[in-house]
């Protein structure tokens, strides 16, 4: 949020953890993106990215290949296609909504998180995260979260607020994902209306804000394969 090259080392000096999202990209925040992750990365804070319909344009897949030519990251959170993009494969995108969530392939990510040297969490209809090694799946959220525009960029400031904690980033991205689906799950089976978008939204914010520990212990669905 703070995307002013006058500031945005400052800024990231101060911070626990720092999340890089292209969604609204331009070309001045991609040199204050540059000099964020190098800050962060000098100073051992967590760098984690959002790429945001990559491969939706030239410039965005431009962009993200420089960032990740630039700066390590700790994490990559997106959808199925645009972790297949980051990877090298082809994927089916259009705009910043992945076309490949039916088709899941745990190897293909399992190889992109070992390549790469970082974590990767994959959020569609169903979640991976996988550190190259150790692969866990996660089925917690309801369909509807998919017609809130932003919860993926959501799911991705939750990671980064796990990872601001400690250096575990797998597990750092399990409870980020895991608190999404749960924080969706409550506000669904909240609903009278079971259709209504918007109480839905506000649903999130508000089980997100009051999730605990024992709720992600006790109704977290995750498993390693």
């Amino acid at each position: 949020m703070a995307d002013d090259v006058h500031e945005v080392e400052e800024m990231v000096s101060v911070a626990s953890s720092l999340v890089i999202n292209i969604g609204t990209l331009n070309s001045r925040s991609i040199e204050s993106m540059i000099m964020a992750g190098k800050r962060a990365n000098s100073l051992n804070i967590p760098v984690i990215l959002d790429p945001v319909g990559i491969r939706a344009t030239e410039l965005r897949t431009k962009t993200v290949n420089r960032l990740l030519e630039e700066i390590k990251f700790s994490v990559i959170r997106g959808n199925m296609a645009e972790i297949k993009a980051i990877g090298g494969e082809s994927s089916n995108i259009k705009g910043v909504d992945s076309m490949d969530d039916t088709i899941i392939d745990e190897g293909i990510i399992k190889n992109i998180a070992s390549n790469l040297d970082t974590v990767i969490a994959m959020t569609g209809a169903k979640d991976i995260v996988t550190d190259g090694s150790k692969v866990c799946i996660i089925d917690n959220g309801v369909p509807l979260l998919s017609k809130v525009t932003g919860t993926g960029c959501m799911s991705t400031s939750l990671v980064g607020t796990f990872c601001g904690i400690t250096n575990n980033y797998y597990l750092s991205s399990i409870a980020g994902i895991v608190s999404m689906g749960l924080a969706g799950e409550m506000s669904y089976n909240s609903l009278e209306n079971k259709s209504a978008l918007g109480s839905f939204k506000v649903g999130i914010l508000d089980n997100v804000s009051s999730l605990t520990a024992n709720d992600i212990i006790n109704s977290g669905n995750f498993y390693e394969i």
